[in-house]
């Protein structure tokens, strides 16, 4: 079978297709043949080496995937031949309760082999059957992205109907977030630096949109949209560059729920933050994707309300370093996907 590997170094330059034997599973495995891979910023910052480049080369990349079940183990029940599954961000290791450091030992596509493999040998309990109205590229998208936004809202949020969210930009855990937002009846605003994706954000059902390059005090906006009162939630995909206009738009003991850094690791004002913590009341928590209990309690509202992913390119997996640079550009909506041949 063939893979997609980072081979001798981290760097995009070295991700390489490459053979492999293929799997036979053993008791309580099955072997998937995967149709589709997601990108997530996690998967850049791994190949690059820039997010735990200690893992033994070569590593197969990215955690999110789909495909079907092609062959199951001795003792398997989850599952059947045919079943059309995603792996779990987690693999076998998070499957209920609150994280722990050897629930999340399992984490795919760094430190162990990811999804961009044509047969992948996995537990039977690390993969998720997905929604019958989505496709397999729509599906692999599901495993990080979605389930982050999902207990960003409502496991660690506790957000109710009629709780006012924000979104930082137009990436994938930003879109889910406010698609998921709407389906639970919460009210929504959502910034990004193009008035083009803000109105396709609109056409998403963002009730109030932020352009932050024109509007870069957007926390204090974000104050005016609820009449002085604050959001109830920010997902936080910014880190330290974003935090000090999140703690500015949050309510007195609001939430903000840090799901990323990609605005980088150092940021002016963060001295400030103690006392701002302490004068808003607020609580600040980091969250790494979530449960498999999680991603089926997901699974089942994304089925309820036929939610579709916002998918904005596709590219074959030998196109993996473009579909990376096409990423870190910045002009994608929503999720980029590779297809498996």
């Amino acid at each position: 079978m063939k893979v997609l590997e980072i081979q001798g170094a981290y760097g995009l330059d070295n991700l390489k297709i490459a053979e492999r034997p293929d799997p036979a599973p053993g008791p309580g495995q099955i072997v998937v043949a995967m149709k589709a891979v997601s990108l997530n910023y996690r998967d850049w910052i791994t190949v690059s080496g820039v997010y735990g480049g200690s893992a033994p080369l070569p590593l197969v990349p990215f955690s999110d995937g789909a495909g079907v079940v092609e062959a199951v183990g001795a003792g398997v029940t989850r599952v059947k031949v045919g079943d059309k599954v995603t792996s779990n961000f987690f693999g076998a290791t998070w499957i209920a309760g609150p994280p722990m450091p050897y629930k999340m030992a399992g984490a795919l596509g760094g430190p162990n082999d990811g999804c961009a493999q044509q047969k992948m040998l996995i537990s039977a309990e690390g993969v998720t059957k997905f929604p019958d109205h989505m496709t397999f590229i729509e599906a692999a998208t599901l495993p990080c992205a979605a389930l982050t936004a999902w207990r960003a809202l409502l496991v660690d949020g506790g957000l109710k109907a009629g709780d006012v969210a924000l979104m930082q930009g137009t990436g994938g855990v930003s879109i889910f977030a406010l698609q998921i937002a709407k389906l639970m009846g919460l009210t929504t605003i959502i910034t990004s630096s193009s008035d083009e994706k803000l109105e396709r954000c609109k056409a998403l059902g963002a009730d109030h949109v932020i352009n932050y390059k024109t509007t870069p005090e957007w926390g204090g906006e974000a104050k005016k949209i609820t009449e002085g009162r604050g959001v109830d939630l920010v997902v936080e995909v910014g880190g330290s560059g974003t935090l000090m206009q999140s703690m500015r738009a949050v309510r007195q003991q609001g939430h903000i729920a840090i799901v990323g850094i990609v605005s980088g690791f150092g940021g002016e004002g963060l001295n400030m933050l103690p006392g701002m913590l302490i004068g808003n009341n607020a609580r600040i928590q980091g969250l790494s994707v979530g449960s498999r209990e999680h991603f089926e309690d997901m699974n089942r509202a994304l089925t309820q309300h036929k939610t579709k992913p916002v998918v904005e390119t596709v590219y074959p997996w030998t196109k993996a370093k473009e579909a990376f640079e096409d990423m870190q550009s910045g002009k994608h909506f929503g999720k980029i996907a590779l297809t498996i041949d």
